[in-house]
């Protein structure tokens, strides 16, 4: 029945979003044609919480040690953009993309879904 997520980034720059998908996350795509790139995702979940305001949605990266994925990052040029978010469910942080929207990274300290 379902196979898959495909996740939409709206973005006032893709060509630039999506060279910074390629060469700065590495994230292997396909050219589904015209240069309209289509990445592939590491292995997801999602979690449903109440909303304190109008629905919304977010999108994290997850890794399994946030600092040292900004080690990486910060040596390839970029630096995490606003405050680090420590709570008892998990640690995260931002960076931001060329177009200036400020994707985040999430290192979990609950249970995962992933690899069910």
């Amino acid at each position: 029945m379902i196979t898959g997520t495909h996740a939409i980034l709206y973005s006032t720059d893709a060509e630039a979003d999506r060279a910074f998908l390629r060469d700065v996350l590495d994230f292997p795509y396909v050219d589904a044609g015209g240069g309209w790139l289509i990445f592939q995702l590491p292995p997801a979940e999602l979690g449903v919480h109440p909303a304190e305001g109008p629905p919304a949605s977010e999108l994290y990266l997850m890794c399994d040690d946030l600092d040292a994925t900004l080690a990486v990052l910060a040596a390839r040029g970029v630096h995490s953009v606003g405050e680090r978010d420590e709570a008892r469910w998990g640690v995260r942080a931002w960076i931001p993309l060329p177009s200036g929207t400020r994707l985040g990274l999430y290192e979990p300290r609950h249970p995962v879904a992933r690899g069910l």
